[in-house]
């Protein structure tokens, strides 16, 4: 390809200072569709250039997004855990970045619980009384979380056992030099928000949590508006491809 152009140039630095790196596609994007590629710029850009949340807290939200079941975007999640880790972030929250992702699973049990106790309900077969044996589980789930969403009402009464396991997932990133509780909220706020998730239910859940954890109306405007960047990703692959269609 011809070198770029002076003009070409400075909207590549441009670029390369709003979002901290440069790929084919935006090389792609700069020679067929320069005006795109500045307003993409801006449009991602905005965020992090207005919002609250600190640039390492940008990238592990990138990370969750990128390795979300819903998305797995290797390309990106190898970007942005390499910008994290540059801007300070540890092994072991990225680690725990992955473990919050791997609990977005959850949301399908939750969704399909409550639509098979709804069923049983009509098939004559309601759920059992709470076992007072099992109160421990849903106080230690109340103290850790403040909450008892009706899925682990659910899960207690039919499967206690299950449920012991799943409080433990849960519990097992407290401590040590990980996230702290409210940059996990956050995190999972974006993971069920996404549109490549687009979970309201759960949305709902960690957006409570986060404002109970001390989260801003500024910080969790920022989280939604980052989850809809997972959208340039159509770029990401399809600019590359056409220039190869190109030649």
């Amino acid at each position: 390809m011809t070198e770029l152009t002076p003009e070409q140039e400075a909207r590549k630095a441009a670029y390369i200072r709003a979002r901290g790196y440069w790929k084919p596609w935006t090389e792609g994007l700069l020679r067929l569709h320069p005006d795109f590629l500045d307003a993409y710029a801006r449009y991602a850009g905005h965020p992090a250039a207005h919002g609250p949340l600190s640039p390492v807290m940008c990238e592990l939200i990138y990370v969750a997004l990128d390795a979300s079941a819903t998305h797995l975007f290797e390309s990106g999640l190898k970007l942005h855990m390499r910008l994290a880790l540059e801007r300070g972030a540890t092994a072991r929250q990225l680690v725990e970045v992955l473990r919050l992702a791997t609990l977005q699973g959850l949301d399908g049990v939750a969704m399909g619980l409550g639509l098979l106790v709804e069923e049983l309900e009509k098939a004559g077969q309601p759920l059992p009384p709470p076992d007072p044996a099992h109160r421990g589980l849903r106080e230690a789930y109340e103290a850790r979380f403040g909450d008892w969403p009706d899925f682990c009402d659910q899960m207690l009464r039919l499967d206690p056992a299950y449920f012991a396991a799943l409080l433990d997932l849960l519990s097992c990133g407290d401590g040590g030099d990980g996230l702290d509780e409210k940059s996990a909220a956050l995190i999972s706020v974006a993971l069920s928000a996404c549109f490549t998730a687009r979970d309201p239910a759960a949305t709902r859940l960690h957006l409570q949590r986060a404002l109970r954890l001390g989260a801003t109306r500024e910080e969790l405007l920022q989280v939604l508006q980052m989850t809809a960047h997972l959208g340039v990703h159509a770029c990401s692959l399809g600019v590359p491809a056409l220039m190869d269609v190109m030649g």
